[in-house]
């Protein structure tokens, strides 16, 4: 099975990781970037649905085993070619001439828990899965263009509790919060909600990628102009 695959339901893209705790490294990266560049290539996308096969988890976030012998052997450049290759999952995910839709099945961490605030909407089921921002207890830091991005998802107040605590939220207290659309009885009921309201969306892609770059400018000028000065080596993403 692939990491990542994807199939069309009418209009509607619904990519599926594949690869259990579906772990930000390298292949997962260009595995995604390949199926948004089939995505684009079908013009009867009008919508996208990213969700997760493994019972337990959405997306954890960074590969750290893959990450640790990177940093042992201190290859920085390494790291810093796959850091701005993931922005470029990131960006798409962000300004995809589509409604990009997060149907979390499961647990999302750090980079996951990005993954879904870059999604323009969320539905996350209830019974099992929390969000967390893990990165102030490994000393990893957000770059410039994440914090933004984050900000359109959630409330600031939210967000930095959330940031500075590290703290594991459910479903009902993020729907309280209008952070996701939906708490779903099960990941079933979370595929189907989001695939759902992903039909709704019928719009025309060029109009809505305009909109989209006005609207997001923010957010592309800091991934353009400041991000690189953390992604590049010697890489200012990690703290002792």
């Amino acid at each position: 099975m692939a990491i990542v695959e994807w199939k069309k339901d009418e209009t509607v893209a619904i990519l599926t990781m594949n690869n259990g705790e579906n772990r930000h490294n390298p292949e997962w990266s260009e595995a995604m970037m390949t199926a948004f560049d089939e995505m684009m290539a079908d013009e009867e996308v009008k919508s996208l649905v990213i969700t997760s096969s493994d019972p337990k988890n959405w997306n954890l976030g960074v590969d750290l085993a893959w990450m640790g012998p990177m940093m042992e052997k201190n290859d920085i450049d390494g790291i810093s070619k796959w850091l701005i290759r993931n922005n470029d999952v990131f960006r798409f995910v962000l300004m995809a001439p589509f409604p990009t839709i997060a149907a979390i099945t499961g647990h999302a961490f750090g980079n996951g828990a990005m993954l879904a605030c870059a999604c323009d909407f969320r539905f996350m089921r209830k019974d099992r899965g929390f969000m967390c921002f893990p990165e102030v207890d490994i000393h990893i830091q957000f770059s410039p263009s994440m914090i933004e991005w984050v900000r359109k998802a959630m409330p600031y107040h939210f967000f930095l509790d959330m940031k500075w605590s590290g703290r594991r939220v459910g479903a009902e207290e993020l729907a309280q919060h209008n952070i996701i659309r939906k708490a779903c009885d099960g990941p079933a009921e979370t595929l189907q909600e989001a695939v759902a309201y992903a039909k709704t969306f019928n719009k025309p892609r060029q109009t809505l990628k305009e909109m989209k770059i006005r609207t997001y400018k923010h957010i592309t000028d800091k991934m353009d102009n400041e991000d690189l000065k953390y992604l590049k080596p010697p890489v200012f993403m990690f703290t002792p």
